[in-house]
């Protein structure tokens, strides 16, 4: 299972902060441009506002079976005239990203084959108040945020109660990589692909990977105490990525045949196409993504940015212990729920032992994914709409606080499963 995609050698990778159709089992279409999408000869420039990377292309292919795709990719690289290959996509979306000047971009994007190209960007992930520092002890009560999306109403207990702990749901974390020995894990996480290709191979050289993990998944920090967590690194040891090298990573996810399974995304970006119909794909192939809302304290900011306003995904907001909206947490008609996010205890990238304390909607994001690891351990055969729908639809209405009121005003619970002996 363990592999590593090619990778653009040349590819500068710059993110700065850290967070966030196909029926159910069928294959993405065969490469065509969503209805609506560019047609074909487009090229499409980074925008306003996006970091582009330089001499970096995404194209994305027409009619192309999914088999075909690497020789395809390999000829329009050579009819170029000096582009460069770097990842192949045959999943997710079919095409593939190439170094390349903008001239052999144009050359590219002529192709009757070619449905458009897009200039890669520069995405960041979305967390606030990072602090580097490990910690050696463990609380004995349960972590606040686990606390709070078992029971309705504030006071916290200082308990956490379950229902299941999830075992045959896999949870894809798609970020800087996995501690895969940390104790949290106790020998359930594994290494499905690495993206960046310096050689780290899955390791978590970061931490922000191993937290989400464990907040999904962890065995004392974690809603779905005994899923199975695999690394999707994308990111660098500096939290950087290019889309190029997450589409690899959602690509490789969606090309996965195990179900159920979640994803867990804490990134975000500029809004894109390409990175859009990737998740949108990968979701309609069965698997439900929990993506984070962003962090930049904006009503309109979800909206805005790419995957986090797909409507086909969890988006999800941060809010604090007193049940207020994090004041660095995007919220608006893009949200679909908030979930814990301040000063939250999980795994970190020191020790099989160390843990830090961190805030952010990527925290939230990992309850969330956590969350519907544990519905679909009830029921399998949900699609992602089904799962964000049960979610969503027995969040905690009306207890959130902000200014201005908080949109929209649902907390997660989980508690909505079915007791032992109960029928699903």
């Amino acid at each position: 299972m363990k592999r590593t995609t090619r990778r653009r050698a040349a590819a500068v990778l710059s993110a700065a902060t850290l967070a966030g159709g196909l029926q159910l089992g069928a294959a993405p279409a065969t490469g065509a441009a969503p209805r609506g999408g560019p047609a074909a000869g487009d090229l499409r420039l980074a925008g306003a506002g996006e970091a582009a990377v330089p001499d970096g292309w995404i194209v994305v292919l027409k009619d192309t079976r999914a088999r075909a795709v690497p020789g395809v990719a390999r000829d329009l690289v050579e009819r170029s005239g000096g582009a460069r290959l770097g990842h192949v996509y045959r999943a997710a979306l079919h095409g593939f990203s190439a170094t390349m000047s903008r001239a052999r971009a144009e050359r590219v994007s002529a192709d009757s084959r070619v449905a458009y190209v897009r200039q890669d960007t520069r995405v960041r992930l979305d967390a606030k108040d990072l602090d580097e520092r490990a910690i050696d002890e463990t609380q004995p009560n349960a972590p606040w945020g686990l606390d709070r999306i078992d029971q309705r109403l504030l006071p916290l207990s200082g308990t956490y109660t379950y229902r299941t702990t999830a075992p045959d749901v896999r949870v894809y974390v798609i970020d800087t990589g996995l501690r895969t020995t940390h104790q949290e894990f106790g020998g359930r996480a594994s290494v499905g692909v690495d993206t960046v290709g310096d050689g780290q191979n899955g390791n978590d050289c970061h931490g922000h990977g191993t937290h989400v993990g464990g907040i999904a998944a962890g065995r004392t920090y974690g809603v779905a105490k005994q899923a199975r967590v695999v690394a999707v690194r994308v990111l660098n040891c500096q939290g950087s990525a290019t889309t190029a090298g997450v589409v690899a990573g959602v690509d490789w996810v969606t090309g996965q045949k195990a179900r159920p399974a979640v994803a867990n995304m804490s990134i975000g970006g500029q809004a894109s196409d390409v990175l859009d119909n990737a998740v949108r794909n990968s979701i309609r192939s069965g698997v439900t993504y929990a993506v984070s809302a962003g962090s930049a304290g904006s009503s309109t900011g979800a909206c805005s940015t790419s995957p986090a306003r797909l409507p086909e995904a969890v988006t999800v907001g941060a809010s604090d212990r007193a049940d207020r909206r994090a004041s660095s947490s995007n919220h608006g008609q893009c949200v679909s729920l908030f979930a814990p996010g301040v000063q939250i205890p999980s795994a970190w990238k020191d020790s099989d032992t160390s843990t830090n304390t961190i805030s952010g909607t990527s925290m939230a994001t990992a309850h969330v994914a956590g969350a519907a690891a544990l519905h679909l351990a009830f029921r399998p055969a949900d699609t992602p709409a089904q799962v964000k729908r049960g979610l969503v639809d027995n969040a905690t209405t009306g207890v959130l606080q902000g200014t201005p009121p908080v949109v929209p005003n649902k907390l997660l619970y989980t508690l909505y499963l079915p007791k032992p002996g109960h029928s699903v």
